[in-house]
């Protein structure tokens, strides 16, 4: 009969590098857990992991028993609290992983607040340049953009357009850009993210539907003047005169506002990226899990209130995570 120990022994080596690392997370000798991986392995008549001097891999079996006794550590782990009444206060860690600059400036402050909102919780935010997919260990992570892996479940916070941007100072000495091939003739800051493609820039017109003749999408490769892994110091770069830079709708909106920043080829539109809240798994989702993506969802205003959203757009925000180009470096 399996027991509680062989579920947490193999989803422990399922997110270990070594017999050691899994060892150290268990609080376990390495000639201790050994034995009961053998012992495990004897039980089942199954070959769990293959051991080398430095690492230690999963077989095909091995890694179907773990991810099963993940999600029935899962199931254990939420069972007390699916019998708590409604206005029961909510207990326990949670771990949200976000973007340098969205994490900071929006989320940060958000958590501040729902954190007061419950005061038997505890917190813990780790704020990374990629936070997807490096936080699978996180309870929800923050997504600017659309993602490739289809077996997080993705919820839309808010919808995020791109905006292209330049300060009044650069148009003045440099004129402004007509249509997106004139882009060529003028300095343009690019933010280096992942191994994304970040100097092909795609529009495609506003209305374009009921403009057949006129070109409806143009894909223009740029020529970087400044290049920076930052998104906070492209848009100080820009309002300081050095060129055009390619934002994030929330990053870029105060500084339009104020005037330090104008949006160029406004009747253009750019690839949008969205503000998403992934979660492991549908099926077990803890109340403190599923109460922090409601308030995330009310402290942004959600996908509903946002009706001009592409109907792609809005199917992102009950369902998988969306097959696409990556695009979290946009909202750092």
């Amino acid at each position: 009969m399996l027991r509680i120990e062989d579920l947490q022994l193999a989803a422990a080596l399922a997110q270990a590098p070594s017999l050691s690392a899994a060892a150290r997370a268990l609080n376990v000798t390495p000639p201790a857990l050994s034995m009961r991986l053998r012992k495990l392995e004897s039980s089942l008549g199954l070959a769990l992991a293959v051991r080398t001097a430095r690492r230690l891999s999963l077989t095909a079996e091995g890694e179907r028993f773990a991810r099963e006794a993940a999600e029935l550590l899962g199931k254990l782990e939420t069972l007390p609290q699916s019998f708590q009444r409604d206005d029961r206060q909510l207990t326990g860690t949670l771990r949200i992983a976000a973007p340098f600059g969205y994490g900071r400036q929006r989320i940060a402050p958000m958590l501040a607040r729902f954190a007061r909102l419950h005061p038997g919780l505890r917190l813990q935010l780790d704020l990374r340049e990629t936070p997807w997919p490096d936080r699978h260990d996180s309870d929800v992570v923050i997504h600017i953009g659309t993602v490739r892996d289809s077996s997080w479940v993705a919820r839309t916070l808010a919808f995020n357009e791109r905006w292209l941007c330049a300060s009044p100072d650069y148009l003045r000495r440099h004129g402004t850009p007509a249509e997106p091939r004139a882009l060529a003739g003028h300095a343009c800051i690019s933010i280096r993210e992942n191994e994304e493609d970040v100097t092909l820039w795609h529009f495609h017109r506003a209305g374009a539907e009921s403009e057949r003749p006129r070109k409806a999408r143009e894909a223009v490769r740029i020529v970087p003047a400044f290049t920076t892994n930052d998104g906070t110091v492209a848009r100080e770069w820009a309002e300081q005169g050095l060129g055009l830079v390619l934002r994030s709708e929330w990053d870029a909106a105060e500084a339009v506002a104020r005037g330090a920043l104008v949006r160029v080829l406004d009747d253009w539109r750019l690839d949008s990226a969205p503000v998403l809240a992934l979660v492991p798994t549908r099926r077990g989702r803890t109340a403190r899990v599923q109460a922090l993506l409601q308030f995330l969802e009310d402290s942004m205003g959600g996908p509903e209130r946002h009706p001009a959203a592409s109907p792609i757009q809005a199917g992102t925000s009950t369902g998988r995570v969306p097959t696409g180009r990556g695009a979290a470096g946009r909202g750092r």
